[in-house]
Parts: C-alpha cells; structure tokens; sequence
C-alpha cells in the first residue's frame, strides 16, 4: 500500500467524520469508527492488525470512561424525578433573592449541569424562568440565556460530562485535577455570559411567545415535598469530594514512607476516590432519595434506570468511538509530523511557546469539528485525541495539561448554529426564531467559549513563565 504522509492521512480523517456526519447525517458513533478504521487502514502497521487494533481502542476507552457516564446518566434521572435538582435551584433563589433570580439560574445551570446533560438541565430551569417572568414581567430572555451560560460551560468544562471526561483521559489527566480546573475556568466564563445575558436581553427585547406544542409547562413542585437542600447536593458535591480528595492527598503523600500515616491514607483515598467508586456512592445516594421521596417499588425503580442507562448507551458508543479515532491518529505518526511544524528554524523561541501554540490549536479544531458537526462532545472528544496524537508528553507543555482541555472545551461552544441540538432546543423551547436563536444563542455561547480559551491561555502563559 502506498505511504501517505501523516498530515494526509490526518486530513483524510477529519473529512470522513465531516462529511459522513454533516452531508450523509450518520450517526457519529458510526462516524467516527469508520474515521477510525479508514485512518488505521491508512497507517502504518501489519495488515492483518489493522481493523483489530480499532475495536481494542474503542474497548479501552469504553472501559475507563463507559461506567462513569452510565452512573452520571442514573444520578441525573434520579435527581430529577426526586426535586433533588429542584430543591438546588429554589435554595439558590431563596439565598440570592428574586431580583438576583437570573445569578441564581446561572448557578443553578452551573451547578445542575456538572452531573446532568445541559438539554436536561435547561428543561429543569426554564419552567422556572417563565414563572420568574411571569412574577417580573420582565428579562425574559435573560433568565433563559442565564440558563445556559451557566450550564454549557460546566457540560464542555468539567467532568463527568463525556466531552470533558475523555478529553481528560486522552491527555493523561487526573480526574479530580480536571474538575477542579475545570470549574475554576467555568466560573468566570459563566459570570461573562450572565452579563451578557442582560445585554442581549436589552437589545432584543423578547417576550414569552406560545410554544405551539412544545413540552407543557410544569408547575413547582410544593417545598414539603422536596428533599432537604443537604440530601439534595449530596449526589452531586459527594464524587466531588472524593476525587478530590484522592489528588490532595496523593499530591502531599508523594514521597512518604512506606507504611507511614500518610501512606496509609493516600491508599483508603484511592480507593474510596477512584472516580467510577465515587460515582456508584452517589448514584446508589441518588436512587435512594428518588425511591424514598417518591415512594416507588423496587420494580419501578429498576424501571427508571433501565430506561437511564439506555440513553446513555449511545453517549458511550461515541465516546468510545471517538477514543479509537484518537489511538489510530496516534498509529499515523501524526505527532511527529505536527511537531516538526513547531520546530523553528534557528534558536532563541521559547519551548513554552510551542505550547501554547498547541493550545490555541486545539481550540481551533474544537471549534472547526463543532462548526462542521455541532456536537459539543464529538468537537472535544476528537480535538483533544488529535492534540493528544502531536505531543510526545504533557510534561514538555509548560503548563497544565488540564488547561489545554479547558481550551479544547472552550473552543467546541464557539459556532453553535443550526446543526446543534443544543441550538434548537434553546430556539423551539424559549420560543424564538432562528433568527433570533443565532443573535442570542449563538452570540452568548461563542463569547462564553471564547472566554474559557482566553482564560485558559492566560493561565497556562502565567505557568509557562514561573
């Protein structure tokens, strides 16, 4: 077979994904692996490998993020169906007040859509939005842009969404150090959407419309009815903990004796922090609060996550899928041909800058796949294995690997147009034109991605320097 150069063979990778997706509508798991398989077919290796070698990709990657996203999915319903979620989103009103009510959406979203997928989260919220508006007569369109500045940061950001999950596994990230960034690069990029959430508002002057056969608004439920606010954050704030928990301690146990306290606390944190442990807690939390609110059967619970765990199957077959893509564009030798683009021709460029060149590209791509495709996931999962595929180690980057992530996911909000799900969800559920989608939607999530880019660039600039 004749020898493509890797920057080719690269090419001819993003354009299978590209134009089966966008131009023939497959769906991207089917997508993706045969991205993948055309991609190791073009690589180099033995014949007889060439297929097998995808399936054994697409098996390691569903085995380290597969068990995480099926629990998230469980957490999600059940936090739902409990008024766990709707517990979070009245104490934030209660704690900032009605006149606050769009901070409180925002933190809400931002909060809501770490463990729940954000079409799920901005179906929570809105029914909250309109009857704030209702109560206000006013920032109709700024409660329901709130929503999502709040929420789509934290679904591309931070872990245990699928895009920011694998992305961290392509990179060699430690779970617990991408949440952590991850939020930290969030907040403020929310708090930037938050305000111009009020400026779009301003400018286009939209009331509530009929939804002309839309889901039906839901009413609140009563507040003896919900779960206590500390019961309700459990599932979500538990995980969080844990994981956490394990990456401080390991950082400060680095070195110490064998045997010492320290040694043996770094071993219980790893185990009760292992990230698919932690998030079994938290779903067996949340399925309790759900079956003991609710008063349901162990038959009708079952039920319930039956039906969860078959809609997060798909999300695994992407994911997985996309993992694969990744691994042959590793077989192709690419890294070392984009990291020959990198080398400069003389002395005195600074390693660091080819870092955060690497940065800025694999922005670019997410927001290149995400303009192309409009998955925000598939944007991510595929940017961050084709930077993963160019750099020997994270280590020669200068900076924290979690802050290219924080780039990559920052980079797949930017363009979010008609091909996004996310798009038309906004647009058909606030009542909008599209039109009026693209100056609003459009406009908040592209200034929300770009800020996650130019804050993680900052940062990983500051690290470079020290």
């Amino acid at each position: 077979m004749l020898a493509l150069h890797p920057l080719v063979i690269l090419a001819i990778g993003i354009l299978t994904v590209v134009l089966l997706i966008t131009r023939l509508k497959i769906n991207a798991f089917i997508a993706l692996i045969s991205a993948a398989a055309v991609v190791s077919l073009l690589a180099p290796g033995e014949l007889s490998t060439k297929i097998s070698r995808v399936a054994d990709e697409f098996g390691k990657t569903a085995g380290n993020i597969g068990i995480v996203i099926a629990l998230a999915v469980v957490i999600g319903r059940c936090m739902m169906d409990s008024g766990a979620a709707d517990r979070i989103v009245r104490s934030f009103l209660w704690l900032l007040g009605e006149k606050q009510g769009a901070t409180a959406l925002m933190a809400s979203g931002y909060v809501l859509s770490i463990p729940i997928f954000f079409d799920t989260v901005f179906y929570l919220l809105l029914p909250l939005a309109r009857s704030m508006h209702r109560r206000t007569k006013k920032h109709y369109l700024k409660y329901a842009l709130a929503i999502c500045a709040g929420a789509i940061t934290t679904h591309c950001l931070v872990p245990p969404t699928p895009g920011p999950l694998v992305a961290a596994d392509n990179l060699g990230i430690d779970i617990g150090v991408m949440i952590l960034i991850g939020a930290a690069v969030a907040l403020p990029a929310s708090i930037i959407g938050l305000f111009l959430s009020g400026w779009l508002d301003r400018r286009l002057s939209i009331q509530p419309r009929p939804l002309g056969g839309a889901l039906p608004e839901s009413e609140p439920l009563q507040g003896q009815q919900l779960p206590a606010l500390s019961l309700s954050l459990l599932p979500i704030a538990l995980p969080v903990v844990l994981v956490s928990s394990n990456t401080i301690v390991n950082v400060i146990a680095k070195g110490a004796a064998e045997g010492s306290l320290l040694s043996r606390v770094a071993g219980i944190t790893a185990v009760l922090g292992n990230v698919n442990l932690a998030m079994l807690i938290s779903a067996a939390i949340a399925m309790w609060i759900l079956k003991s609110k609710r008063k349901l059967t162990n038959a009708k619970l079952a039920q319930i996550v039956e039906v969860s765990l078959m809609s997060g199957g798909i999300i695994i077959l992407i994911t997985a899928a996309g993992g694969a893509f990744g691994a042959m564009l590793k077989e192709a030798q690419i890294g070392p041909a984009i990291e020959h683009l990198f080398q400069t021709q003389g002395t005195g460029q600074p390693t660091f800058s080819r870092g955060l060149m690497l940065l800025l590209l694999g922005a670019f791509i997410a927001s290149v796949m995400k303009t192309a495709q409009g998955s925000s996931t598939v944007a991510v999962i595929t940017a961050s294995a084709m930077i993963a595929a160019m750099i020997p180690s994270t280590k020669d980057l200068g900076y924290h690997p979690a802050l290219l992530a924080t780039a990559i996911g920052g980079g797949a909000m930017i363009c979010s147009w008609m091909n996004d799900s996310g798009f038309w969800v906004f647009v058909k559920m606030v009542g909008l034109t599209e039109a009026e989608g693209i100056k609003s939607w459009t406009s908040l999530v592209a200034v929300v991605g770009l800020a996650s880019v130019v804050l993680s660039f900052l940062a990983a600039a500051i690290m470079s320097i020290l």
